[in-house]
């Protein structure tokens, strides 16, 4: 795991600093989180995090994302919004992330406004806008909307040697992602697909304990990514069977184990591809 420097840490305490008062897009992830645990050391009461809970939330991280800025000490807000009333959203274009992007830090914008917050910070780091990522492009939108990751040039293993160091329990926290991320691009995003999802990860992760998991919507199929590490964990005939019986339940006919294991933005190469 790469390191960071104390100078390169030192510009961030700084660029916090300048800022005043800000509101962090909270998400409960590595990248919001350890941004928020510096941006509460260096302003105190003048920052907030704040999570917005919508459709696409997996149900598992709203607990999660309460106990770890209790873990911050930060002060914690929960606020709503809901791309499925942004058609172009739900249509599931290859920048359905642009959109649903557009509405969540729209919300965040209008909480800071309505606070006399000064700005917004998003925990983009600088790995992720090397790759395709069509939600950054959104940011450029707000004037409001910071990125203190990317702007600094950290990146994602930095970001984790960071909140190790500051002795944080998230630092090894797995990645995560909107449910809709699950569904290929082109087939519809409705509400009942996304609880179906949320469900049926939720029970993966209850029969076998994995840590990583996407549950891959094919219509009728469920194809379950979990870390390569957690693979062995479903080479057990009354696991197999227990995770088949409940997610037919939830509506499924047919459940894939994906055997190469989970990686980031597999589903995107993929339906690009397609």
């Amino acid at each position: 795991m790469s390191g960071f420097s104390e100078d390169k840490l030192s510009a961030l305490r700084e660029y916090i600093r300048n800022c005043e008062s800000v509101v962090i897009a909270f998400s409960g992830g590595v990248d919001s989180s350890t941004l928020s645990a510096i941006s509460h050391q260096v302003l105190g009461d003048k920052a907030i995090a704040v999570t917005v809970l919508s459709p696409t939330t997996p149900s598992r991280e709203v607990n999660s994302a309460e106990k770890i800025a209790e873990e911050i000490g930060i002060k914690h807000k929960f606020i709503k919004a809901n791309e499925l009333l942004d058609m172009n959203f739900v249509k599931n274009p290859p920048d359905r992330c642009y959109y649903c992007k557009e509405q969540i830090l729209s919300t965040l914008v209008k909480f800071a406004e309505d606070n006399h917050y000064k700005y917004v910070f998003e925990g983009t780091n600088a790995d992720e806008i090397r790759s395709h990522r069509p939600g950054y492009n959104a940011i450029k939108l707000f004037e409001k909307v910071k990125t203190p990751w990317a702007d600094l040039g950290f990146t994602k293993n930095e970001i984790r040697s960071l909140a190790k160091k500051m002795g944080f329990s998230f630092h090894n926290k797995p990645s995560l992602a909107c449910l809709a991320s699950r569904i290929p691009f082109g087939k519809q995003i409705d509400e009942e697909r996304l609880r179906k999802i949320d469900l049926s990860e939720n029970a993966v992760i209850r029969i076998t304990g994995v840590s990583q998991i996407r549950i891959r919507d094919f219509d009728d199929i469920a194809v379950i990514e979990v870390s390569r590490e957690d693979r062995q964990r479903f080479f057990d005939e009354k696991i197999m069977d227990e995770v088949v019986s409940e997610l037919k339940k939830l509506g499924f006919k047919y459940i894939l184990l994906d055997l190469e294991g989970y990686y980031t933005g597999k589903l995107s190469s993929f339906s690009i591809r397609a």
